[in-house]
Parts: C-alpha cells; structure tokens; sequence
C-alpha cells in the first residue's frame, strides 16, 4: 500500500479562508500546495505554516490566467504526480460595484464571473487528470448561502433582502457546475461538493460577520476528507445540506 502523502492544491490560499484551510489539512499530516496569485505572499503563507511544523509549498496560480493555471498543472505533476483534494477557494465580492440588479455593470458581472466561475472551472479542468491519478480524489467548490435561488425567493430566509446579482449569480452558477461534474463522475472514486462556509470575518466577511474563521472553514474540511461512503454532488453548511 502506498504511503505517499495526500496532496492537497487550494486557490486563494495565501489568507483567510483558504489560509486556514491549508493550515487544518496540514495538521492532518496533508501536504498542502497555496495557490497563490502574489508569489511573496504564498511564500510568506508557506513559511508561516512551515514554523507550524505543516509541509507546504506555494503554488504560483492566477486562476483567471490559463497560462499561469497550466504552468502551475506541470509544475504539480513534475513534483508530486497527483492531486489528492482541490479545493477552488479563490473568489471575489465588490461591495462597491455589485449594487442591484438595476446598476451593476455588465463588466462587473464579468469580472466577477472571471474568477469566481471560469477560473473555477479552468482549475478544475486544468487539473482532473491529476485528480484522477488520486486513490480517492476530493474536489471542494466554495458557494455561499448568496447563491441559493430557494433562499433568495423565500421571504423568510435571512437573505431574502440581500441583493448583490454578480456575485449571487456567480455562485448558483458554481453550484450547478458542482451538480454537474458530481454526476459526470459518478461511479468514480472522486466526490465533488459544493461548501458554504458561513458569514466569516474575513477581508470579504468583514469584522461584523458572527463565525471566526477557524470555524469558517470547518465545513471545506470536512468535504476535503470525506470517507468513501461520503455524499457527492451536494452543498452543504456544518454538515446540514443546503437548500439549492
């Protein structure tokens, strides 16, 4: 049986969420790869966890640049050969520009769509041969509560009234995506799962958000690590399946 470490790529990892999800994975005795778009930060993330006692590298990967994600593929496969757990964390939210579905610009839809969906999607396809190569692939999609149309059309859930269209759409987008590929690899060893973390204090949370991020990222976790009889093509929050 073989003993070689699991690999773990996270994008956005060289802060908050995904910052502490590497952190968590390497506790485990994971080795974990930090996406990074800024090479200074992913290798002051990587020393920082090092201190840690964690085995981590940074990992150069713009994930709206497809040459960056290809160079970042071949970097990974010349390395460790294999892809254990994926998990697409890079995502963004402009509060300033995302302001209803009257005023927010074409151009902020895209650029929102850039990262938060087609870089998801170019990962995820960039680097599934490597995930195949894994004994028991995992792939984690960050969503949000903000991207489920069942909470958006019930007055009583807590987001009814919260309306920021790029990044919402771009997040039901991401869950579809999730569904999909879930089926597409049914019967495989690979699961594929869609998190929602939570409102986390984090750069987009904001300080006000009510979960901590060590709480925030519990649920990425847990997907990351599920056992073979674990869900696939499912959304979830702490366990509890979300609402599509």
């Amino acid at each position: 049986m073989s003993t070689s470490p699991r690999i773990a790529l996270i994008t956005g990892a060289n802060k908050g969420l995904g910052f502490e999800t590497a952190r968590q994975l390497g506790t485990q005795g994971i080795t974990v790869l930090i996406g990074s778009r800024d090479a200074t930060r992913g290798a002051q993330a990587v020393a920082t966890l090092t201190k840690e006692g964690i085995t981590a590298h940074a990992i150069a990967l713009d994930v709206t640049n497809q040459a960056s994600i290809t160079a970042a593929a071949t970097d990974i496969a010349a390395r460790f050969g294999k892809v254990d757990i994926l998990i697409n964390n890079a995502g963004v939210l402009d509060y300033a520009m995302d302001t209803g579905v009257e005023t927010t610009t074409l151009e902020t839809f895209r650029r929102v769509f850039e990262t938060n969906l087609f870089g998801l999607i170019a990962v995820t396809q960039t680097f599934l041969p490597l995930v195949k190569k894994s004994a028991a692939g995992r792939i984690v999609n960050l969503s949000s509560i903000l991207g489920s149309i069942s909470e958006h059309s019930d007055p009583n859930s807590m987001i009814y009234g919260m309306r920021f269209p790029a990044y919402d759409t771009s997040k039901a987008a991401v869950n579809m995506y999730t569904a999909e590929l879930a089926q597409t690899l049914k019967g495989t060893s690979i699961k594929v799962n869609a998190a929602h973390p939570g409102w986390v204090k984090t750069d987009m949370g904001g300080e006000q958000a009510p979960m901590e991020i060590i709480d925030g990222v519990k649920t990425s976790v847990t997907l990351a690590t599920l056992p073979p009889e674990g869900p696939t093509g499912g959304y979830f929050h702490l366990g509890v399946h979300m609402r599509w």
